[in-house]
């Protein structure tokens, strides 16, 4: 664990399992570390390791997501999309440690997949594949029931974006 303080590297106590193809964020001061492969499991793991540095100790919870391809973490909540369900948007409630998903509409292509953005309180979905029918997605998790998705003008250059947050 590095604490940009001291400047200092401190050795905390390892994973319950060994994992690898895993993901991990930063979300609410802990590490989340969740999905990837071990020789305990059978295909990709939906355990999700949280290490609690006031603590010194790991805990886990069950039915997280497995290989996350893209995250954001946006008013108190984590948001994931799963390489093999890219037309649902999980979301995780550290208040109650559950996952809500929401479908992500269809823009163009149905096998697209998305990079997060931040921008205002929202939720940016950028589109990996450059076709022109393919929109960014702007998710606003305070938004009435049913007018939550919308479509932004926001458009990347490229294709090798990996993450944005926007302050307008």
């Amino acid at each position: 664990m590095y604490d940009p303080d001291t400047n200092k590297w401190t050795l905390i106590e390892s994973l319950r399992r060994p994992r690898w193809g895993c993901f991990a964020c930063g979300f609410e001061d802990k590490l989340y570390v969740m999905g990837g492969r071990s020789s305990f499991t059978i295909g990709n793991s939906r355990f999700v390791d949280i290490y609690n540095p006031e603590k010194h100790s790991w805990c886990e919870i069950k039915n997280g997501c497995v290989m996350v391809t893209a995250h954001a973490v946006l008013e108190k909540k984590l948001f994931c999309i799963e390489w093999k369900n890219q037309r649902k948007l999980a979301i995780f409630s550290p208040e109650n440690n559950s996952w809500t998903m929401v479908p992500v509409p269809l823009t163009g292509s149905s096998s697209v997949g998305f990079q997060f953005g931040i921008l205002d309180g929202k939720l940016l979905l950028f589109p990996l594949e450059k076709e022109p029918t393919n929109q960014t997605l702007l998710y606003d998790p305070n938004a009435a029931l049913g007018s939550e998705w919308q479509t932004s003008d926001i458009k990347p250059s490229g294709l090798c974006l990996c993450s944005v947050t926007m302050k307008a």
